[in-house]
């Protein structure tokens, strides 16, 4: 049988399902029931579902958890984590009430600002390019004052824009580097068509340029969008106690936990090979709060790790010191976040996590998101320098593993009650139910 098709996006969604339950899988009505069984009861609910994006046959589920006693900035946060991932909501958890008794998350929104750029060749002479973008710079605002003006109300709009010159790069390469204010919008739309009024203001400018000699008026865009490399949309977020105050019932010793939580995030600053594990944990946090609030966590990935490379080398996201007998934890990522627009005024449940962190501001919602990044690296850290990563992991990932066995409830308590004083690992898991069985 052929496994390609023609006019797919045509078809009806049952026939987009019937054509892939008979292509690929030898009982094709189980495959039609099992698709189907994930359609929401309320078919409203899952027509908007369907419209979310193109091709779709049905739901993907990722569970919503919760971590509660988030103290930042003095007000407590319950905050939503979408993710799939064994035990990283139970470590996000068990530090943020950590750290709630300990002063809480101080965090700090520096800017806002978000970029677009319209890449363009010009062939022609660079002085003559510079003062001509002088003259015209103000027609950018002007033609798209009708796109800015709802942004504007709401404080937002266009910053600023400069001519680059990226020659030495690539032969006739030029920029417009455009600085954009989005308040509590991400902003992806409201960027792209202003970049794209540039660039038709560009090019109709060049031709009625009288400086310009006939090859220099044929300004060649190549693209208009903007950059999820967001360097002017920054958040820290912190955390400090004395080190006395570090103890609890695995960290008897609080100097020396905190003198080898300093030397491990050292070794993610100098050694790239661990920092891009040591960062994914700070992910698994940042990406979890995201998503659950229906923004793009593609691009914040993209914005956080190339941030993590600016000085030249991949470096940890996180940071620590000693000082005067205080042990201070810290962390400063990009992240360009919205609470209005897109997802957030569509998704039944991104409008409930919204709802429970109390309808926060794009600046609000980036020091939850950053302060829940933090909690869970400290979590692997702390796990990591005490009892190792993979006691309290495979204790979570336990249940995943009955359940690939199908263990019935009696299996369940057996199996639970015999790992509550061995190590887990699947082989052990495995090894016992097959015993059990026998």
């Amino acid at each position: 049988m052929k496994n390609n098709i023609d006019g797919f996006s045509k078809l009806t969604k049952e026939k987009k399902i019937d054509w892939i339950a008979a292509t690929y899988f030898s009982e094709p009505e189980k495959a039609t029931q099992l698709i189907k069984s994930y359609w929401n009861a309320d078919a409203k609910l899952q027509q908007l579902h369907d419209d979310f994006i193109e091709n779709t046959i049905t739901n993907f589920y990722l569970p919503l958890g919760i971590a509660p006693n988030f103290l930042i900035n003095g007000k407590y946060y319950t905050v939503p984590m979408a993710i799939e991932e064994s035990s990283v909501v139970a470590a996000a958890a068990k530090s943020a009430k950590y750290w709630s008794e300990r002063g809480g998350f101080k965090a700090t929104v520096f800017n806002t600002e978000k970029i677009g750029q319209v890449h363009f060749m010009f062939n022609g002479n660079p002085e003559k390019l510079k003062t001509f973008f002088t003259e015209i710079k103000s027609k950018f605002f002007k033609d798209t004052e009708a796109t800015t003006a709802n942004m504007q109300k709401r404080g937002g709009g266009i910053v600023d824009i400069i001519l680059v010159d990226k020659t030495a790069a690539l032969e006739n390469y030029y920029q417009l580097h455009a600085t954009f204010q989005t308040k509590d919008s991400m902003g992806a739309n409201f960027i792209n068509s202003c970049l794209e009024q540039f660039a038709k203001t560009l090019k109709r400018e060049a031709v009625a340029h009288a400086e310009f000699s006939s090859a220099e008026k044929d300004i060649e865009v190549i693209m208009s969008i903007l950059s999820n490399y967001v360097q002017n949309c920054i958040v820290r977020v912190e955390v400090s106690c004395p080190i006395a105050d570090l103890a609890e019932k695995n960290i008897t010793n609080p100097r020396e936990f905190a003198e080898k939580m300093l030397t491990a995030i050292r070794i993610a600053e100098v050694e790239p090979y661990r920092a891009v594990t040591h960062n994914k944990g700070i992910m698994n946090g940042i990406d979890a709060v995201v998503l659950a609030t229906g923004n793009d966590f593609r691009a914040v990935e993209a914005g956080v790790h190339a941030y993590a490379s600016k000085d030249g080398q991949y470096t940890s996201l996180s940071h620590a010191k000693i000082e005067n007998d205080t042990f201070s934890y810290w962390m400063e990522v990009p992240l360009a976040l919205g609470t209005v627009g897109g997802l957030t005024s569509l998704h039944p449940m991104v409008k409930l996590a919204l709802e429970m962190l109390e309808k926060p501001s794009a600046q609000e919602l980036m020091q939850i998101v950053a302060a829940t990044g933090l909690a869970q690296n400290f979590a692997a850290l702390r796990s990591l320098t005490t009892t190792g990563i993979q006691e309290g992991h495979m204790k979570m990932h336990l249940g995943n593993i009955i359940n690939q066995f199908e263990a019935t409830p009696q299996e369940r308590t057996i199996i639970e009650q015999h790992f509550d004083t061995n190590a887990v690992s699947h082989a052990a898991v495995v090894t016992f139910i097959e015993n059990l069985r026998k």
